[in-house]
């Protein structure tokens, strides 16, 4: 009887207010947020994550299969791959190294064996990217994208067995090379813009009338598009006639198509930010292929965009994170090794301060982006395929990347701007536009998907509340909305508690584990995890779907949600490699510059709040005191800058895993003086302390041995190599071909 009085009196009304205010979800938005999972995300969102749960997850590991492979096939593309040359003159992968990817199966990694791939792990597909990224961003590219979104992929999770038993072979050795086609000139991030059609009907294949699907599509920015030979094609299927039932606008579908049917055109190519990867537009007119071609078959008709968020859920948790965490680690390591052997003012730039506030970044970021990158392929290891992590995760994970390469930048000076062959950075910092707009434009994936999907998505209750309130039968909906509401409401009661203590004690008796050093940083994370959750409630309490519009808010939530997952990452990389004290510096300037924007983010929210008394009240329960952090400090900034500037297990841990190539490499050369002024540096200290500039003079008076003076010229040498720059003749500069068109355009 209370039951029923409760859902007559309270529930019945707050229903109503409910469905009159609650965003309404569009088709593509339903089947986004039905793709894919939740994982730790969901945690975060209750205001009180379970540490324990956490550090249970296992490690993300190579089997030694994979290592060997790591160590054999990945070594050996990379030594065939000239950057510069492919940038400036070749445009595109050498032969060879084409050859190769299909020879040892590069384009199989995620494939399983039985379907003739490699069948790796998640954790392995990430490290072989990330490697390969230190080498060239265009050979990554290249490897990763027949094994993200596929179409090799789709057809693994959810062809029919006749298809993964044709296509998945010739995927996995290189006979067939995929794209995807989904961008167009209509539909970017605006999938449900998309013009390009599939019509119902019957046509001739293979000899005799079937009934198939008549294409006619315009595609743009898909890699390897001109010369893939197999294409996943996206598109709107219609049926006009009802020959497969009543239906007429079927829906976003996804179908195989052979690149050598007629009316398909391909081969003509784009220049992304100079990056010499296989890209271009594609076109389509009345191309005719069987029902059979549809991905899964004719029931999958219309679920293509929940089949491309589910694979992209996996796919972009790997692909540009890898990207994104072997920028930041190259960076550490030319930039840590290129301000120990540069001087100014006779001294290693890497004393400078403003150097190492730079340096210190690069290798804080460094440590973040491959502590979240471990974190989320442990998860895809485990089965989840996080669909919101996987949007914060290619998000920060780029940011950052911008930042490391921009700081790295900065530290080399003239030495990253001179192009040349001797100039290592300059195509990552080329290709950081590639990874911020690829795979979900960054801003709106910042002020859109992130919170606004992961609100619904990660929430206890949310998602159950607004599909109880969209249920058509409408006494089932107050039942249903009944039994999820007052769940909330008690959730949301122990929530505000939890805010409002650990706010106004500062979270000195927060949750968390016996973890040493890091204990602290446990805390203020359960501190920040329930004034996220709190204020994340009352926005869907005052705001409804009026949260929708307000991206700028939305923005600022998403930001917040994305640091406590990055720093869950960045404290179980902590754990998993046994508490090193030498990387605590590293860890304490992720959690301290984490902490910092979240407590900004509170903040911009807290005072951009439309309804001001409720802004008040937050400010109340969530920043009491008002913001108390701002960053690393100093002493943390020059342990950061030190652990890069000198050789020792910290940093070794940091650039694991980098390719450094032969002696004659850029990179090779740059280690081996980077080594030699290292050791030479107590020959240097001694001769200052003396007083002597002069090392003849010094090996004279008898202050340092033949041997020594030995070391110092061929360190000298190695230096004098090193921060040299690439100059040339104006002759090399008019060949034609250095860039398509420039010859013509000059005449």
């Amino acid at each position: 009887m209370l039951a029923n009085a409760r859902r007559e009196i309270l529930t019945r009304p707050i229903l109503s207010l409910v469905q009159s205010s609650l965003p309404r979800l569009s088709v593509t938005e339903s089947e986004a947020i039905d793709a894919g999972d939740s994982w730790w995300d969901a945690d975060l969102f209750t205001g009180d994550p379970d540490w324990s749960r956490l550090l249970a997850v296992p490690p993300a590991t190579l089997t030694a299969e994979e290592q060997s492979f790591m160590d054999g096939p990945v070594d050996m593309l990379c030594a065939m791959i000239d950057d510069w040359r492919m940038t400036w003159e070749t445009h595109d992968l050498p032969q060879a190294a084409w050859d190769y990817l299909k020879a040892e199966k590069f384009f199989g990694i995620i494939i399983p064996k039985a379907h003739g791939g490699l069948g790796f792990s998640n954790f392995a597909h990430s490290e072989i990217v990330r490697k390969i990224a230190t080498r060239s961003v265009s050979a990554a590219v290249t490897a990763m994208v027949p094994n993200s979104l596929g179409p090799g992929e789709l057809i693994l999770r959810f062809g029919t067995k006749a298809q993964q038993a044709h296509w998945l072979p010739r995927l996995a050795d290189g006979r067939e090379i995929p794209a995807f086609g989904l961008t167009s000139p209509e539909a970017g991030s605006d999938a449900a813009a998309m013009t390009d059609e599939g019509v119902i009907g019957k046509g001739e294949w293979q000899g005799r009338e079937v009934l198939g699907i008549r294409l006619n599509w315009r595609k743009r920015y898909i890699t390897l598009g001109p010369v893939a030979t197999i294409l996943g094609l996206a598109f709107k299927l219609r049926d006009p006639d009802h020959l497969l039932g009543e239906q007429e606008d079927i829906g976003i579908t996804v179908a195989l198509v052979p690149t050598d049917l007629p009316g398909v055109s391909i081969g003509r190519r784009h220049i992304p930010s100079m990056q010499s990867f296989q890209n271009g537009p594609n076109e389509g007119h009345d191309v005719f292929v069987p029902l059979d071609h549809i991905i899964g078959g004719p029931e999958r008709a219309g679920q293509g965009w929940k089949m491309l968020m589910s694979a992209l859920a996996a796919g972009r948790s790997i692909s540009l994170p890898s990207l994104s965490a072997a920028a930041a680690a190259f960076a550490a390591h030319t930039s840590g090794a290129y301000a120990r052997v540069r001087s100014q003012f006779n001294l290693p730039i890497g004393r400078f301060e403003g150097i190492q506030e730079r340096l210190a970044r690069i290798a804080a970021n460094a440590y973040l982006l491959d502590g979240a990158r471990r974190l989320t392929c442990a998860g895809l290891d485990q089965g989840h395929h996080p669909a919101v992590i996987s949007s914060i995760l290619k998000l920060h994970a780029t940011e950052r990347m911008r930042v490391a390469i921009n700081d790295a930048m900065d530290v080399h000076g003239g030495k990253a701007v001179i192009e040349g062959p001797n100039n290592y950075l300059g195509n990552q910092y080329r290709a950081i536009p590639v990874g911020i707009t690829v795979e979900g434009a960054n801003i709106l994936t910042r002020s859109l998907m992130v919170f606004g999907q992961g609100a619904i998505r990660s929430h206890p209750f949310l998602l159950q509340e607004i599909r109880a309130a969209g249920e058509g039968d409408h006494a089932q909906a107050l039942v249903d909305f009944d039994a999820v509401l007052w769940k909330h409401v008690g959730h949301a009661l122990k929530t505000a508690i939890r805010a409002f203590a650990r706010s106004w004690s500062g979270g000195l008796f927060a949750p968390a584990p016996k973890a040493g050093r890091a204990t602290r940083f446990y805390r203020q994370m359960s501190r920040y995890a329930a004034g996220f959750a709190f204020l994340s409630d009352i926005a869907f309490l005052t705001l409804g779907g009026e949260l929708k519009r307000r991206e700028l808010l939305s923005g600022r939530l998403g930001d917040i949600l994305s640091e406590l997952y990055l720093l869950s990452g960045a404290l179980k990389r902590w754990e998993d490699e046994g508490r090193q004290d030498a990387d605590f510096p590293l860890l304490a300037w992720c959690m301290e510059s984490g902490f910092a924007t979240i407590e900004q983010r509170f903040a911009e929210v807290i005072a951009n709040f439309p309804a001001r008394p409720v802004g008040w009240m937050l400010r109340l329960f969530i920043l009491p005191f008002g913001r108390r952090r701002h960053g690393p400090s100093d002493r943390i900034i020059r342990k950061c800058a030190q652990i890069i500037l000198e050789p020792n297990s910290a940093r070794d841990r940091l650039v694991d895993a980098i390719f450094i190539g032969g002696p004659e490499e850029p990179v090779a050369r740059l280690t081996e003086a980077f080594r030699l002024m290292v050791d030479t540096q107590p020959i240097h200290d001694r001769l200052r302390k003396a007083g002597v500039k002069d090392w003849q003079d010094a090996k004279a008076r008898g202050l340092i041995t033949e041997a020594e003076l030995a070391q110092l010229e061929a360190a000298d040498r190695a230096v004098a190599d090193v921060i040299a720059v690439d100059d040339f003749a104006p002759s090399d500069l008019a060949r034609t071909g250095a860039v398509p068109g420039m010859a013509q355009a000059a005449e």
